[in-house]
């Protein structure tokens, strides 16, 4: 974190967007104007966007609204700890590595993930300052059987959550994305340690397009969506409020009072779909989710469950 540490106070200073001269920068950190050129070649290789002009200097393409974890802790208002941590490797496995020492709704978020991933090993694209990379730990004394639907519940809150904020029509898609206008705006990774029989640890991972831009078309493959400028520190004390919530009636209830919600979002109810299951292919109707948090398709006016962690869904075009 050390090595982090200027490059993190130059953000800082250059987070309201204005034109910060190579000397004035020199002159705070006592340091070079070459040592100042190594900062913000930091800067760019987390993937902020900075502009340079010979007489006025560095300015960022726009302006940061930083993380703050005063402002978080306003917002939130609770007993669990919210971690603010600028640049790491990964949320999700920051709290993995910490399991012993953690309590039910404690968090932590990002401005940068070094090493980022989303579902089945694939990288998450995870620029600095201009997205939300959330984790959550929740214990389960039920096992890892209770979890099932989980990622599902998650979307509900995420979904509800970012439309509160926003006053746009976020939906959800089976089994842990949120889309806006047809186009991937969040991901959900829930992951799980634990043996069966013995309680559950849960990790859950939340990620958020919002003022992206540009991202590096080898991760990010697919239509995508922003959510807009929003104050990201409510954003993630709304988000850890509600989930906490929503967790601890999921833990009593299971998913059963949530599919009316489900229904209510889902980006592709009655629509024609295609799971991808290996290499085969299945086409229906999509009709919703059963108890189980299985999706069910209409095929030949018959509905089907499937589930399964090598399914993806399509909209079938």
């Amino acid at each position: 974190m050390r090595s982090h540490k200027n490059p993190l106070k130059l953000i800082e200073i250059l987070a309201d967007g204005q034109f910060h001269s190579g000397e004035e920068l020199a002159t705070i950190f006592g340091i070079t104007r070459a040592g100042i050129n190594k900062y913000i070649k930091q800067l760019r290789e987390w993937g902020i966007a900075l502009t340079s002009v010979q007489g006025k200097g560095y300015c960022l393409a726009s302006p940061l609204n930083l993380l703050n974890k005063v402002k978080i802790d306003q917002y939130y208002q609770s007993n669990s700890q919210c971690e603010v941590l600028p640049i790491i490797d990964s949320t999700n496995q920051y709290l993995l590595d910490r399991i012993g020492q953690l309590t039910s709704g404690d968090c932590c978020v990002a401005e940068f993930q070094s090493k980022a991933r989303g579902r089945r090993g694939r990288k998450w694209f995870s620029p600095f300052g201009s997205n939300l990379y959330f984790s959550m730990y929740w214990r389960l004394d039920q096992g890892v059987a209770a979890a099932m639907g989980l990622s599902l519940v998650v979307g509900i809150v995420l979904a509800d959550t970012l439309r509160t904020l926003s006053g746009q029509e976020i939906k959800v898609k089976w089994p842990n994305d949120l889309y806006l206008h047809d186009q991937k705006l969040a991901g959900i990774l829930v992951e799980l340690a634990g043996k069966t029989g013995d309680c559950a640890h849960v990790v859950i991972g939340v990620g958020v397009n919002l003022t992206m831009s540009n991202p590096d078309t080898s991760i990010v493959n697919q239509k995508w969506a922003n959510l807009g400028n929003v104050d990201r520190n409510l954003l993630v004390a709304q988000v850890a409020k509600v989930l906490r919530s929503k967790l601890i009636e999921f833990e009593k209830h299971g998913l059963a009072p949530f599919i009316h919600d489900w229904n209510r979002l889902d980006n592709f109810a009655n629509r024609p779909v295609k799971l991808l299951i290996g290499d085969n292919t299945i086409r229906g109707i999509a009709k919703g989710i059963n108890e189980q948090g299985a999706l069910l398709l209409e095929q030949n006016g018959q509905i089907n469950a499937h589930i399964g962690g090598e399914i993806s869904l399509r909209i079938d075009e």
